[in-house]
């Protein structure tokens, strides 16, 4: 099964690859000194869209400010990009942000990683595995965020992993996190919106834990027994739009 999946997904790579290669290359026209990683690493942690990787990334970047600014004074603290990909929003933090903060990102794909250590020197980079172990001091993030990367775990590296992330964060540091929550209904099949209402994670598995094809839906009850021993500060549920893009919830936490 899992084999199925990712041939289907490669198909799709190409597919948009070609529908997107004009627009792209008319991007690079008009930006040829600006550095972009290469074509499947992009497609594989986002879209392959040069122009949404780039201006809408930073479009986030100061999105992500506007909330952090609300629970933490942005002034030499220390920010962490957790799952960084090829850094489409890490890149941009620095300049955003800057008053003496640190900026740094990780992610499992060693080669994101390599990329993002050659190509944006204002931010620290380290590639990490699936194990939840990171290589940094207890107490040492002021913030963390992780942008739809729980909803590529299973359950059990959910605990893992907010474990992991609650040693390294500071005391009255901030988590914020991106999930699959009640919005996602309408993809779910019958046997999984049962499980999902009844306040049980659903996994859709068969393939690597962690690939953009792993697929975690969360419901509300399941994050705040996640949660527990943290600080839930704001909750934020989008509503659904017009476009096919299905919005996911917002949590923020403070340990």
């Amino acid at each position: 099964m899992g084999g199925v999946i990712y041939r289907a997904d490669k198909l799709r790579y190409f597919y948009i690859s070609w529908k997107n290669s004009k627009s792209n290359k008319e991007f690079l026209k008009q930006n040829p000194h600006l550095k972009l990683p290469p074509d499947y690493l992009m497609y594989e942690s986002f879209q392959l869209d040069y122009k949404k990787y780039y201006e809408d990334s930073r479009q986030t970047a100061i999105w992500l400010k506007e909330y952090f600014e609300k629970y933490v004074k942005l002034q030499n603290k220390r920010i962490l990009d957790w799952g960084c990909g090829p850094g489409r929003i890490i890149r941009h933090l620095p300049s955003v942000i800057n008053n003496g903060c640190s900026f740094y990102g990780t992610d499992y794909n060693e080669q994101s990683i390599a990329w993002c250590s050659e190509h944006i020197p204002e931010v620290h980079f380290n590639t990490n595995q699936l194990e939840a172990k990171l290589p940094y001091e207890n107490d040492f993030f002021d913030v963390i965020y992780g942008i739809s990367i729980f909803t590529h775990l299973s359950e059990a590296m959910h605990y893992n992993w907010f474990n992991e992330l609650y040693r390294i964060l500071k005391p009255d540091g901030i988590l914020f996190l991106t999930t699959q929550g009640a919005n996602f209904l309408v993809k779910l099949n019958q046997t999984e919106k049962k499980r999902f209402q009844s306040g049980k994670l659903v996994e859709r598995g068969k393939v690597k834990e962690g690939h953009r094809t792993f697929s975690a839906f969360q419901p509300k009850s399941f994050m705040e027994a996640l949660f527990e021993q943290m600080k839930v500060l704001e909750i934020v549920e989008l509503p659904m739009g017009n476009t096919k893009v299905v919005p996911q919830d917002i949590w923020i936490v403070r340990k």
